[in-house]
């Protein structure tokens, strides 16, 4: 009897258990047009790959970021700076399947529907969540192949993959906004010219200290620089940091940009949605 005096109302239990629903319907969509996509799986699992070749044994063996000689411990270096590229990369994926949705009229079919109105956003954002998983473990698995090893304990190595998690969280809805506000599938594509001079401008491939002062200065605040350091730390890697402070509190700063990023656009990505239809 106090179970059931204690229950919510089962109008609000009801609407909650359909909302949940909803999400999980288009996130469970999504992961099927992924799978009947074969190119799609290719490209997500052959570009770290590529990545990784031509960063680490291309340019890594020029690369002195330790002081003790070029090429020297540039690959314990280098591999979070992978890993965080690889998610701060992500939003212009989420930026160009929204579009898609929306260019296909995909969201005005669901806007008709009896579903919950936030069940496009939401499910985008836990879809990507669960993608950005798997694309981490594939990066992980290449990165133990040629010779990268985490030297932190396992709460270290976990928490370090849990604070990638939370840039990707909150880039997704950087994404989903850009591709509500872009008129079509071809404008989403071209924020990939935007997104890599953002994303290597910082310290993901070279300490800061080695740039120049102004670009730096740059690195230093971007919040890629933040989260790179701070797994490096995490997984007892080479971290070279500079004397701003995102970088000489980086685990701090990780944490602390994420949530300003999703404080803006998650409320920017709903408002978006809303107006798209009136």
């Amino acid at each position: 009897m106090t179970t059931l005096d204690s229950a919510p109302p089962e109008g609000i239990a009801r609407r909650l258990r359909w909302t949940l629903r909803d999400y999980w319907s288009l996130v469970s969509l999504e992961f099927t047009h992924f799978i009947r996509r074969p190119g799609n799986i290719a490209w997500q699992l052959g570009t770290p790959i590529v990545m990784v070749l031509m960063f680490v044994y291309v340019f890594g063996s020029a690369m002195d970021v330790t002081g003790a000689g070029a090429g020297v411990d540039y690959v314990a270096y280098a591999m979070p700076g992978m890993f965080t590229l690889s998610i701060a990369f992500g939003f212009t994926n989420t930026a160009y399947a929204v579009a898609m949705l929306k260019e296909k009229g995909f969201i005005d079919r669901v806007r008709a529907m009896p579903m919950a109105s936030s069940a496009v956003v939401v499910g985008r954002a836990l879809g990507d969540t669960i993608t950005s998983v798997i694309d981490l473990v594939v990066l992980a698995g290449i990165a133990l192949a040629i010779g990268w090893r985490s030297d932190g304990t396992p709460m270290a190595t976990i928490a370090a993959f849990g604070l990638l998690l939370l840039l990707r969280f909150s880039l997704i809805w950087v994404g989903v906004w850009l591709g509500l506000l872009v008129k079509n599938t071809e404008s989403a594509g071209s924020l990939f010219a935007v997104a890599f001079p953002v994303a290597m401008v910082s310290s993901v491939f070279t300490p800061t200290e080695l740039m120049p002062g102004w670009l730096g200065a740059i690195a230093e605040w971007n919040p890629v620089s933040a989260t790179a350091t701070a797994i490096r730390e995490l997984f007892g890697n080479p971290a070279p940091v500079g004397t701003a402070w995102p970088e000489a509190n980086a685990i701090v700063a990780a944490v602390l940009f994420p949530i300003l990023v999703t404080a803006i656009f998650a409320p920017l990505a709903v408002r978006r949605f809303i107006d798209l239809s009136r």
